[in-house]
């Protein structure tokens, strides 16, 4: 496909990386010539220097022509403002960066009719989200969700006493009786889609998919804590503190957000008048002593800075604070802060990308199915897809012990209505269904393609 992304920052050059490794032909566009020319030095697209709301420009780039455009500019105006252009001039689909709280709460649909916008992405809103959804599982170090969330698949990190080391997952489903299913292991660099005889080990990051509520049922048995964090401590006033905070205040819990910016403190302030705001620098040891950082169950750092984040992340660590989670954008970062025992990393820019990425992928599939849902997991090595089965789909009916799947890959999960399957080889695929599928080293376009000679 045809595809523009105007705006060259990090999650511009994030969402150009996906793209191009999707195969896509890929036009970047930035007012900066530098950033332009770095992209085209490091990736195989071509760029344009100016403006994305400048009529020339686009005509130059063929908006026109294109079947995504999508505009991640600094500016929401200007994003807004591409896409409407974009979108007179003839591309089929556009996709706008809107930050800004006012426009995100009251105006958002307004918006997104008017200017015949196919999606509205908010960075700070998915970091928000993402936070809050592990604040209520204190021990997964990620999770994702499906079918409108009634499934969840939630990562843990079996450690040297996990109950479940050395289990096979024949054992695992037999010991701890329920609705679930490990489907997919990360031992090192190795990312595994399991079968029944595989054996779970320390230090093992393994993905289990079922229902929100045989989850806690599960993490209950295997002794891992539930219990949600009453108390939170946020570092940094930044939008994404904003989001999560107001859901938290929302839900009764102490909130308290430290940021040195005054200007922005009151704005929290009267926005929140139920949280805690403090004027102060939060690298300051004595102040995060002073304002009880000993005392809280949970700690999240989402300062603009990774060094930050990751630095008092590993204090809060070390101070025994039961629950932290970091904010790290850059990649190269990501992985240090692993080794520093930080197991509950966050990346607004990786939830956009994903978002964009399954968007084009979803434009490409043919009859049979479409994409719902995409994540990218396991530090990039795999994916967990939704499908959503059309009566076209050539394996509807089938037992799935009849399908022949392709290597690394696992049906995990069936969403039919309001119930919830972890699925046997007797159960079967029908229109309708919510499919979820985890595979390794191989990209899915449509449901067709978990098959043995993909589709037809």
């Amino acid at each position: 496909m045809k595809i523009i992304v105007a705006g060259c920052g990090k999650i511009g050059t994030a969402i150009t990386h996906a793209l191009v490794g999707e195969g896509h032909n890929v036009t970047v566009v930035d007012i900066k010539g530098a950033a332009v020319e770095e992209l085209i030095n490091r990736y195989d697209v071509n760029g344009l220097t100016g403006s994305a709301a400048d009529y020339d420009v686009l005509l130059e780039a063929e908006a026109g022509k294109a079947d995504l455009f999508v505009s991640v500019t600094e500016k929401d105006e200007m994003n807004m403002l591409a896409c409407l252009f974009a979108r007179r001039l003839g591309a089929k689909h556009t996709i706008a960066r809107i930050r800004t709280t006012d426009y995100n709460e009251g105006n958002l649909g307004f918006l997104k009719q008017e200017l015949q916008l196919s999606m509205a992405l908010n960075p700070d809103l998915l970091a928000g989200q993402q936070v809050f959804n592990l604040l209520r599982l204190p021990s997964a170090a990620r999770i994702d969700t499906f079918s409108g969330k009634n499934i969840e698949m939630v990562e843990l990190r079996l450690k040297q006493d996990n109950p479940v080391c050395g289990l096979t997952l024949w054992d695992l489903r037999e010991k701890y009786k329920g609705l679930f299913l490990v489907c997919y292991v990360q031992r090192g660099e190795d990312v595994i889609i399991p079968d029944g005889r595989f054996t779970l080990l320390a230090d093992d990051k393994i993905g289990v998919i079922a229902s929100p509520g045989e989850m806690q049922r599960l993490l209950k048995k295997m002794h891992l804590t539930t219990k949600t964090a009453r108390s939170i401590m946020i570092l940094g006033g930044s939008r994404a503190s904003y989001y999560l905070a107001r859901r938290l205040d929302f839900l009764g819990k102490s909130v308290k957000i430290i940021d040195k910016d005054p200007v922005r403190c009151r704005e929290l302030a009267d926005l929140l008048p139920s949280v805690s705001v403090v004027e102060g620098d939060g690298t300051h040891q004595d102040l995060l002593f002073e304002e009880g950082i000993r005392s809280v169950d949970a700690f999240v750092a989402l300062t603009g800075t990774d060094e930050e984040n990751i630095l008092l992340s590993v204090f809060a660590s070390k101070l025994g604070v039961k629950r932290v989670i970091t904010k790290v954008n850059r990649t190269e970062l990501t992985g240090i802060a692993g080794d520093l025992g930080l197991e509950t990393v966050i990346s607004p820019k990786k939830a956009v990308t994903d978002v964009v990425t399954r968007y084009a992928r979803a434009l490409n599939t043919a009859e049979g199915s479409k994409i719902e849902t995409l994540y990218r997991i396991a530090d990039e090595k795999a994916e967990a897809i939704e499908f959503v089965v059309t009566p076209e789909f050539r394996g509807k009916g089938v037992e799935l012990r009849d399908l022949k799947l392709q290597p690394n890959t696992l049906i995990a999960g069936i969403s039919r209505g309001r119930k919830t399957l972890i699925p046997t080889g007797s159960d079967t695929i029908e229109p309708g269904d919510r499919v979820i599928v985890v595979t390794a080293g191989r990209k899915l376009v449509e449901l067709s393609d978990i098959m043995a000679g993909g589709r037809k």
